[in-house]
């Protein structure tokens, strides 16, 4: 069993506004499919669009959140996931505090009394998902409240720390301090590159995280976004994984592991100068519900078994099945129980 508390996970709670449109709506608002952006100005009016859609859903998001009930799920353990992030004071942010609690996740809400709770538009066309957030409280988690003492025991309890790079949009400084505790104490600090925009546009501030991270996480388009910006001028996922791998560490404790998923092609593994490659679970086209957070589930499965002490294989293993489970239902949502052995 988890022991409560060895996990914990910071990031931007958002509340997913989610529903199945066509072509044009993508088209209207100038979003590509597939593809995970932070809301403008011209965004604002989908919010309002989806929301008198008859068949919009309300979930619990927020990539890290994902994750982290995901693995919550797979430990059965109550409490043996905690999670931070800032939320505001209203019906939405209430709503995604009861939906993560009754999953058994310990959830410690910055709440900010000035701003909305942050919602996800996730627009669903032929089962792909394409992510449309606008983080408003989110955006105002600040390392204060990570600092105060009853958050502060949550990081001395963990033994692995989580999260998206999402999270360097917000508070980079948080990540930071608790990365460098990890390196300090021998603990896990696992990331995930999250989009191509934050390889992109936040590249120095992930940098700066990057010596830290023992686990690396993300997928094929993201690996090649990072060696683009890192000038590495190869697209072969396996050689970047292993530029991942063998950047500077900060701490010589553990050796980095990268995992870069590849959608229905195998995932890759890099880990002391090898690659191995594991296939996914393929499932019949229409049994697929949604592919909304199938990469997010993959990492909460895969740390599900991480902390238990378990083989980078069962770790795989279990990163596969909860990916399998989350893209037959409508967004981040799970059955009672897994059946994941």
């Amino acid at each position: 069993m988890a022991s409560e508390g060895v996990l914990l996970g910071m990031g931007n709670p958002l509340l997913d506004i989610s529903a199945v449109v066509g072509h044009d709506f993508l088209d209207k608002y100038g979003v590509t499919p597939n593809n995970a952006i932070l809301a403008e100005d011209k965004h604002v009016p989908m919010y309002k669009e989806l929301a008198a859609n008859p068949d919009v859903e309300y979930i619990a998001g927020g990539a890290t959140q994902n994750t982290i009930r995901v693995a919550q799920w797979l430990l059965q353990t109550p409490k043996a996931t905690s999670y931070i992030g800032c939320i505001g004071e209203d019906d939405f942010g209430k709503q995604m505090q009861k939906l993560a609690s009754e999953g058994g996740v310990n959830v410690q809400y910055d709440i900010d009394q000035t701003t909305a709770t942050g919602t996800c538009a996730v627009l669903v066309v032929d089962g792909e998902r394409s992510l449309v957030a606008n983080l408003s409280a989110a955006n105002n988690y600040k390392i204060d409240h990570l600092k105060k003492p009853e958050n502060w025991a949550l990081v001395e309890k963990a033994k692995f720390f989580y999260s998206s790079g999402f999270f360097l949009t917000v508070s980079p400084d948080s990540m930071l301090v608790v990365a460098k505790h990890a390196a300090e104490t021998g603990k896990y600090y696992m990331v995930n590159l999250a989009a191509p925009f934050i390889c992109q546009f936040f590249k120095d501030k992930l940098l700066e995280v990057l010596p830290y991270v023992d686990l690396l996480f993300g997928n094929e388009t993201e690996a090649k976004t990072i060696s683009s910006v890192l000038g590495w001028e190869t697209e072969d996922t396996e050689v970047i994984a292993l530029k991942l791998a063998a950047l500077p560490k900060a701490c010589g404790t553990h050796k980095r592991v990268v995992v870069i998923t590849q959608g229905t092609d195998p995932s890759i593994v890099a880990e002391d100068g090898k690659v191995t490659k594991f296939p996914v679970i393929l499932l019949p086209k229409e049994k697929l519900v949604d592919t909304n957070a199938a990469g997010d589930s993959f990492v909460g499965g895969f740390l599900s078994q991480l902390v238990l002490g378990k083989s980078i294989s069962d770790c795989v293993a279990a990163g596969n099945y909860a990916a399998n489970v989350i893209i037959q239902r409508s967004g981040c949502t799970l059955p009672l129980k897994p059946t994941f052995h």
